[in-house]
């Protein structure tokens, strides 16, 4: 399969692993990755945070890298790529509010296009109202967000996986090794050793 077209849809304090290792991978494999975010233009940055699981009741957060954008926001057309890629963070938590980035989501699932979100990405999937009817997993502090808006929480372990149609999800960067590799078959991308 050509190499394909991806949009990742990123703000400030992103998850720094959820964002720069799948665009490093899709990279790899001959993918043309644009990373956006709304209000910033290419070659801009925004700030990522580093979470981990240390045995506290949620995530620790410390600071991450700066994370380069690759094209801008207000110039992104839906239509002019094959898949969506959302990393969780807090990033999605105030991506959710932006009307137009609602917008974009909702034309990659009308044209039944792979989009791959992972951690608090689904938070973005249900505020534009796209989780409805399907199932998908989250970290578990979004799973009543997936169900109010009309969406089954899938639960899966940390380092696990979900796909429903043209979704893959997974709780976590820990999944990151099943997460990718379900997003890749989906893409038609083939990696050979």
């Amino acid at each position: 399969m050509p190499a394909q077209r991806v949009l990742m849809l990123v703000g400030d304090f992103v998850e720094d692993y959820e964002a720069m290792v799948p665009f490093q991978v899709l990279a790899l494999v001959g993918h043309t990755v644009h990373a956006v975010c709304p209000g910033k233009r290419a070659g801009e940055t925004v700030r990522t945070a580093v979470h981990d699981f240390e045995g506290d009741q949620t995530y620790s957060e410390k600071p991450g890298h700066n994370f380069a954008l690759t094209a801008t926001f207000d110039e992104v057309k839906a239509e002019s790529y094959d898949a969506l890629v959302i990393p969780g963070g807090r990033a999605p938590e105030y991506l959710r509010l932006n009307p137009k980035v609602l917008e974009v989501v909702r034309r990659f699932f009308a044209a039944n296009k792979p989009v791959a979100a992972i951690c608090h990405g689904p938070q973005l999937l249900a505020a534009a109202g796209v989780l409805k009817g399907r199932t998908c997993s989250a970290y578990p502090a979004v799973g009543p967000d997936v169900g109010l808006c009309g969406g089954t929480l899938a639960e899966v372990p940390i380092d696990g996986t979900h796909t429903d149609g043209n979704l893959v999800t997974a709780p976590a960067w820990p999944a990151h090794p099943a997460w990718l590799r379900a997003f890749l078959k989906l893409l038609g991308s083939k990696v050979e050793a």
